[in-house]
């Protein structure tokens, strides 16, 4: 074998597959099993087999680990209010939205449940948790406004649609039935309404 052919063959050995997902099972792993404060990313990088440096390649912090999803989620609600027919009311418009993001978490139940258990034991997760609320509201508010809803109606209804989305959530990681997280947003949306006539 060449010199050049060993070298690439070096190169090619510090590729590691699926390294972002792997270092996300792995966390959550020993966030639930020792606790977030507990874990370091040294521990969380060796669980993954993988290293630190490959860590920070993907996540800035080991807080990160938890919440790297939340640009996608942002993407899809911007996205589908922008997309909302111009006739859809703005309600209707925010309720399609969070409901687009459903799919995102169908399949990964008890990931969401070990997830949760994880940030409702830390302070430091649940101040980031509701940083990540707040941005998505942010977020929605500005799409609403986009499509020519005022103020401060865009807000209102961008933070109340967190808020359902948050509750829905909720009972749906907790509950013991087989209702999708849909099934559960459709549920709250629904009680929104009654208890605003």
């Amino acid at each position: 074998m060449s010199a050049t052919a060993i070298a690439y063959d070096r190169a090619m050995s510090r590729w590691e597959p699926n390294a972002r997902v792997r270092l996300e099972e792995a966390a959550l792993k020993l966030y639930v099993e020792r606790g977030f404060e507990q874990t370091t990313v040294a521990e969380i990088a060796k669980e993954a087999g993988l290293t630190e440096r490959t860590f920070f390649r993907h996540f800035a912090d080991k807080r990160e680990v938890l919440f790297s999803g939340s640009a996608v989620l942002q993407e899809i609600l911007v996205s589908h209010v922008a997309g909302s027919p111009g006739s859809a009311t703005p309600m209707a418009a925010v309720a399609g939205a969070l409901g687009a993001t459903c799919p995102l978490f169908e399949e990964r139940r008890e990931h969401a449940r070990h997830r949760q258990s994880v940030i409702d034991t830390s302070p430091v997760l649940q101040e980031r948790e509701l940083l990540k609320l707040a941005t998505l509201g942010a977020a929605l508010a500005g799409a609403l406004r986009e499509r020519g809803t005022g103020e401060p109606a865009a807000s209102l209804l961008a933070e109340t649609g967190i808020a359902v989305f948050r509750v829905a959530f909720g009972c749906w990681i907790n509950g013991s039935d087989r209702r999708t997280l849909a099934d559960h947003l459709g549920e709250s949306l629904t009680e929104l309404k009654s208890a605003v006539r």
